[in-house]
């Protein structure tokens, strides 16, 4: 490991291979806490390359336990997360909006490492018991088009580092690589990141990946379409920058959208804006991000047509149904 951060702190970059070998390494346990930490506040201060993270990517994979889900071909839609501004769960709501429209959704998610709810715990604090087990994904998938996979199930690599980016209490390369591990490998994605730098480098990856995708942010810093400022999205088909209002909403304030001081406020949060209960800003900010989740799986479909799908599928009741029959199945 000296060596290692010996090259880091000279600002070298790894190649694709070592970057595997340094990650096979760190999640087998081979580096103590002291290390680790040193290792994730490098990447904390300096950009990862394209390289750097297909490789981290590989390693990770490498040890995961494999889901095949392919015949669903479904969309993730998830954000790094670590952008500090404490939000509620976002990205997850948008999952049962586009579920509830009839597309299928398999997200992948984990417990927050820098904020009070993450999406597994969200999650679970529904009731639900994370599992692994393949049928009962096909089932959650077949029944509701929602399935969920919590990462510490599927990357039991990633719990060798979980303390360390606890007690770190900020975004690391690991928020990076949550989006890229997956264990379904799914074609399509919709992610949130904090900044154009992250932008550009998911682009770059996902283009390499030969995925359909579309990554968000916005401009003041969030990891999805806050409504906040102006957003800019990135695709295979374009990229655009965009106002709340070009695409029909309010601007939003940041206390507007916060997640709570405890899990059981954020789970409140939660269902009330699936039960179409949230606040205007809370809605629209699931709709917008719903919306180019949904536009990812229907390249031919405006974003208007996107967002009155996402809209019929909340205002109608077929969102909170299917959050209600997803925890039914995974009780």
């Amino acid at each position: 490991m000296k060596e290692i951060l010996s090259k880091l702190f000279n600002n070298e970059e790894f190649s694709r291979h070592d970057a595997f070998s340094v990650m096979l390494n760190m999640t087998g346990g081979k580096y103590n806490d002291a290390q680790l930490a040193a290792f994730l506040a490098v990447y904390r201060m300096r950009s990862v390359s394209v390289e750097e993270l297909i490789g981290f990517r590989e390693a990770l994979l490498a040890t995961r336990i494999p889901v095949d889900l392919s015949e669903f071909n479904p969309i993730d839609i998830v954000g790094t997360g670590g952008d500090g501004k404490n939000t509620f769960n976002i990205s997850t709501c948008a999952c049962f909006v586009v579920a509830g429209a009839g597309y299928k959704v398999a997200k992948h998610g984990n417990y927050g490492a820098s904020s009070v709810s993450g999406a597994s715990n969200v999650i679970e604090n529904m009731g639900v018991k994370f599992s692994a087990d393949p049928d009962q994904l096909r089932r959650s998938l077949e029944e509701c088009n929602m399935a969920y996979l919590h990462a510490q199930l599927f990357n039991p690599a990633m719990k060798q580092v979980g303390p360390v980016r606890k007690a770190l209490g900020t975004r690391t390369v690991f928020n990076l690589l949550g989006p890229l591990v997956n264990p379904i490998l799914p074609k399509r994605q919709l992610l949130g990141v904090a900044d154009l730098t992250q932008m550009r480098l998911y682009v770059n990856v996902f283009e390499r990946l030969g995925m359909d995708f579309a990554v968000v942010t916005s401009l003041d810093g969030y990891d999805e379409i806050s409504l906040t400022d102006k957003f800019k999205v990135d695709t295979k088909h374009y990229q655009m920058v965009r106002t709340p209002e070009e695409i029909g909403f309010p601007r939003a304030q940041q206390s507007d959208l916060y997640g709570g001081d405890t899990q059981q406020a954020a789970a409140k949060i939660f269902v009330d804006v699936l039960s179409n209960q949230g606040t205007a800003s809370q809605t629209n900010c699931v709709l917008a991000n719903a919306a180019f989740a949904i536009q990812v799986l229907e390249p031919t479909f405006s974003i208007q047509d996107c967002i009155a799908v996402a809209k019929e599928s909340l205002e109608s009741g077929k969102a909170k149904k299917t959050l209600d029959k997803f925890i039914e199945i995974n009780r």
